[in-house]
């Protein structure tokens, strides 16, 4: 009996088209990221590592591509007050400037930047929960950050430098 329903299970999942994420293909083969030490450059490294068959590797002038981080902020904004002037809401945002490039007049990736917004309720009556939760959604919008960026990587393609 339980064969017979894993098996059905097995078909069911088959049926609907799901399938594991895999490796991306990149358009390189090894990849430079300047302070890879910490924060967002070392959860991208382990994901490049991961996740394609390219090498992070720490000298720029071996790599194939570098990825260059412009800039990187966490801002936390008031929304919303309560009658009395007590803060309601916040909105967090999480911003990164970042480009992919040769190192030669080459572009994989040009200079853009990605922004992620989170809406917090805030309540005086749990103020250490509320720091917490705030920090776990920082954290929560990296990971997505770094999967935006890990899905543009994917689709890079090199553009030649232009000649004038």
């Amino acid at each position: 009996m339980s064969r017979a329903l894993l098996l059905a299970a097995l078909v069911l999942l088959a049926g609907c088209g799901f399938k594991l994420r895999g490796t991306a293909e990149v358009p390189f083969q090894t990849l430079h990221i300047p302070g890879s030490s910490g924060g967002i450059a070392l959860d991208l490294k382990r994901n490049i590592q991961a996740g394609t068959a390219a090498r992070v590797i720490d000298d720029p002038k071996q790599a194939d591509a570098i990825l260059e981080f412009s800039e990187e902020s966490r801002e936390k904004d008031i929304l919303s007050l309560t009658g009395t002037g007590r803060v309601r809401e916040f909105q967090l945002r999480y911003r990164v400037g970042w480009r992919v490039h040769d190192g030669h007049g080459g572009t994989y990736v040009p200079q853009n930047t990605i922004q992620l917004t989170r809406d917090v309720t805030f309540n005086d009556a749990e103020v250490l929960a509320k720091e917490a939760e705030e920090q776990l959604l920082f954290r929560d919008m990296q990971t997505d950050m770094v999967q935006q960026i890990m899905r543009r990587l994917a689709a890079a393609e090199r553009l030649k430098p232009k000649v004038q």
